[in-house]
């Protein structure tokens, strides 16, 4: 089985900072995609940023303000989240493409999910 932790949310203020972290564990033989989705009350599930090889796709709403970063030896991937504003409330959901040893397909998995409000 495969298990995605996160960590890091919380409550700050508008123009405040926060890292979320996701460490990906269990029977794993790649990781290909890694990424960060959010869900605010009454809204759908929306990309924040994937994060593919050299590839980085960030969602028009957070560019010049949040960076992904991963560390591949560690299965992990972080958000850092600069110049936070209270319409980055949300649940923030780490999500994976990842093979299962003794597989042959990559297969989505997800986070638990973790609150950040921004709010003063």
């Amino acid at each position: 089985q495969v298990q995605l932790v996160e960590s890091g949310g919380g409550l700050v203020q508008p123009g405040g900072s926060l890292r979320l972290s996701c460490a990906a564990s269990g029977s794993i033989f790649d990781i290909n995609a890694m990424g960060w989705y959010r869900q605010a009350p009454g809204k759908e599930r929306e990309l924040v940023v994937t994060s593919s090889g050299a590839n980085i796709n960030y969602a028009d709403s957070v560019k010049g303000r949040f960076t992904i970063s991963r560390d591949n030896a560690k299965n992990t991937v972080y958000l850092q989240m600069n110049s936070l504003k209270p319409e980055d409330t949300a649940v923030y959901y780490c999500n994976a493409k990842i093979r299962v040893r003794y597989t042959s397909n990559y297969i989505d998995y997800w986070g638990q999910g973790t609150q950040v409000t921004v709010s003063s």
